[in-house]
């Protein structure tokens, strides 16, 4: 065995390894849940009564801060941050990147004397001024239009991030450009918030409840990830720059014995996920779940529900801190939606709801479903808005990294579809035909005949894990949204088609009103009128099966498989947005060519990283395998022959790459160029791919340099 073999070496670092053993990490989540969150309630002490007030006011009235309040807010967060051991500050946003950015400023000033003082002024907590040419912005700045504003999000608390040397306090923010166009995921996402209360409190009046004045929806966003030693991330080109593996044969065992779902955790990860959760909880992120997911080096994270924005930003700094905690535990974290042929991949459930000031669910079905006509017309408004903009959702989540999950075995496919259960269904259906309901059970019940266990409360419905979109009792999940995406943009999306929605149900309810005697009968009217326009939306059944995409296309839902698809109809059929206020038209089309530049981007990086790997690991591999078989050929039997076919095949689709990359790395047309990768270049790739593993599969192990599939996921 050669010890200039990098699979060895990372291999015998690996075995090494033990889990990571940290002081403080048990303390009680009382004594450490927020510490570094400047939190309202610390404000509250902090502050004088009537600017605390003011604040308040700001948030939930949507009012201008008075000049007054933002300097007592400024010195109030200066000073806590100092106190906590901080230098600096910065303006923490969220660029059209799934990744969050900052510029980092010292609290520091002179007085008039040229006396260095610590300082944060209003102006400076409210708006700061990075480099607006240097981020995607789809053509909407220019290398010579280089200003940008970022403006403080007072919705979103303010707080600190640790590294080994200090602190640093982060001021949540908006991204905007000098002619004031959204540069960033958070602003339309704010926008959509202000949609959806607006929306929802007219309907709200119209069902008779004037007294709600605030609406807000609430948002749990399940993070999937992979994990695996930091050495083999390393040695791996393609994880390294791609995020995923671009080559790599079967292991003898993936996730056939399906042993490793909520099974036991590993020390080692348990010691990550343990220092994971204490970081997190610092940060007021109010991590809840945690377990092994079911491809074999594959776990999941689930907070409890906060409200939208607030969910945005946690989970975008949730994904940071798991980047470094990963980094100190010797691992990688992968984020990217299928690290691993042959396996389940990663995806992001972002769990939605919408609630009242009052704490009220109004996607709670309550006892009597059929009765509680808030319930049913947020139900219906819902299912309305998906069934006309359903192609703007699967748009949502759209990206080169996600094209290569949807539509598998363990991810909701492609086409967007509802599933409420049978119970609702009925109820709507029911209501449509003019049969009385009837009085659904208080509670369901499972029957154990074991006396000692105790009696399981049953939820209104199953779960469907095939549905794109499904009801699961007082939420809806909405399961495509990718592991590694920011979930700002598919929020907004989702917003703004259900504030659609909603809008079009008050406008038939107000119709039924003027006729109807009272509001119940006015509901039924506008059940009655609508579920003939949604039906072809639901479906209870396997999303995954051939029989639903042949019925999906019948019923005449947009099938979008990939994302240049999606965006090719998002591009005729997203006026709602721009007339709805959630973007502006330079906003939209800016939107769109920045995802269709960065998956060709992706892809062209992929093809690099593909033909270097071939030229540096595989065919050398090829040369000693061949050289060590000996030079007759006829007595090396049809193994050889095999090689030897194979890599010449090989070396063609090589050379074939390399002309096509070279031609499309020249366009200019995004959407030309990103067809071409789509429909061309990734194929080749694929076929690239398999030509590579049936060399490895037939290489003696110790010539195979690159860490195999059979490493990387089981040893750890």
């Amino acid at each position: 065995m050669q010890i200039d073999n990098i699979r060895t070496y990372t291999t015998q670092t690996i075995l090494q390894r033990r889990p990571l053993i940290l002081e403080n990490r048990n303390k009680n989540i009382q004594e450490i849940f927020g510490e570094h969150v400047l939190s309202y309630n610390k404000l509250k002490r902090t502050l004088p009564e009537h600017s605390y007030k003011d604040l308040i006011d700001s948030i939930t009235d949507h009012k201008f801060l008075s000049k007054e309040t933002a300097e007592a807010v400024a010195n109030a967060a200066k000073d806590w941050a100092i106190s906590m051991g901080a230098t600096h500050f910065t303006h923490w946003f969220q660029p059209m990147t799934d990744l969050s950015a900052e510029k980092h400023d010292a609290f520091f000033s002179f007085d008039s004397n040229k006396t260095p003082i610590a300082k944060l002024s209003a102006f400076q907590l409210m708006q700061s001024e990075p480099d607006a040419s240097s981020f995607p912005s789809g053509g909407t700045r220019s290398t010579f239009e280089a200003r940008g504003y970022t403006a403080w999000d007072p919705t979103s608390p303010i707080f600190l991030i640790e590294t080994p040397n200090g602190k640093t306090l982060c001021i949540p923010s908006v991204f905007m450009s000098y002619r004031g166009e959204a540069l960033d995921l958070k602003a339309p996402l704010i926008r959509s918030n202000l949609q959806i209360q607006k929306s929802a409190l007219k309907l709200l009046s119209l069902l008779g409840d004037g007294q709600t004045k605030y609406i807000h929806t609430t948002v749990g966003a399940e993070q999937e990830y992979f994990l695996i030693d930091k050495a083999y991330f390393i040695a791996r080109e393609d994880l390294t720059f791609c995020g995923r593996t671009l080559l790599g044969g079967w292991s003898p065992k993936g996730q056939e014995m399906e042993d490793h779902y909520f099974g036991a955790i590993s020390p080692r990860v348990m010691a990550f996920m343990q220092d994971m959760e204490f970081e997190l909880f610092r940060l007021g992120i109010p991590c809840k779940t945690r377990h092994n997911e079911v491809a074999p080096s594959q776990f999941e994270f689930a907070p409890i529900f906060e409200e939208a924005n607030i969910a945005a930003d946690h989970n975008q700094l949730t994904m940071e801190v798991m980047r470094k905690v990963a980094e100190k535990h010797n691992f990688a974290v992968l984020f990217h939606e299928k690290p691993f042929s042959k396996i389940n991949g990663s995806g992001k459930h972002l769990n939605w709801s919408i609630s009242t000031d009052s704490g009220d669910n109004l996607l709670d079905p309550s006892d009597s479903p059929q009765e509680n006509y808030k319930f049913l017309m947020f139900l219906l408004s819902i299912i309305k808005g998906i069934a006309v903009h359903g192609g703007a959702l699967r748009a949502s989540i759209a990206s080169h990294s996600n094209d290569h999950r949807l539509g598998a075995n363990e991810a909701p496919p492609a086409i967007m579809s509802v599933f409420i259960g049978k119970r609702l269904q009925k109820v709507l259906e029911d209501i449509e035909k003019g049969v009385d309901a009837g009085k659904t059970p208080k509670e369901l019940q499972m029957t154990i005949e074991l006396a000692h266990l105790p009696k399981i409360k049953l939820d209104d419905c199953d779960r469907n894990r095939t549905s794109p979109f499904d009801f699961t009792g007082n939420k809806f999940e909405f399961r495509s949204v990718g592991s590694g995406q920011s979930i700002s943009y598919p929020l907004t999306i989702l917003n703004a088609v259900i504030a659609d929605g909603i809008d079009y149900v008050s406008s038939r309810l107000e119709a039924a009103l003027k006729s109807e005697k009272d509001v119940s009968a006015a509901v039924f009217k506008t059940i009655c009128s609508i579920m003939p326009e949604v039906k072809k939306i639901l479906f209870d059944g396997n999303n995954y099966s051939d029989e639903w995409k042949n019925e999906a296309e019948k019923r005449g839902l947009p099938i979008l498989k990939n994302t240049i698809a999606a965006y090719s109809w998002f591009k005729k059929n997203c006026s709602f947005l721009v007339e709805g206020k959630i973007y502006t038209q330079t906003e939209l089309d800016a939107k769109m060519h920045v995802v269709l530049e960065r998956y060709s981007k992706a892809t062209l990086i992929e093809g690099s990283c593909l033909i270097d790997m071939i030229k540096t690991f595989v065919l050398p591999s090829v040369e000693e395998e061949l050289a060590a078989r000996g030079s007759n050929i006829s007595a090396r039997g049809k193994n050889t022959e095999l090689l030897i076919k194979t890599a010449n095949e090989l070396c063609e689709k090589v050379d074939k790459l390399e002309i096509l990359h070279k031609k499309t790395k020249q366009l200019e047309n995004c959407w030309e160029q990103a067809d071409i990768l789509s429909t061309t270049m990734l194929p080749l790739m694929d076929e690239i791919h398999a030509l590579s593993n049936t060399i490895e599969q037939n290489t003696r192990d110790y010539l195979w340099r690159l860490p195999k599939y059979r490493e990387m996921l089981f040893l750890r």
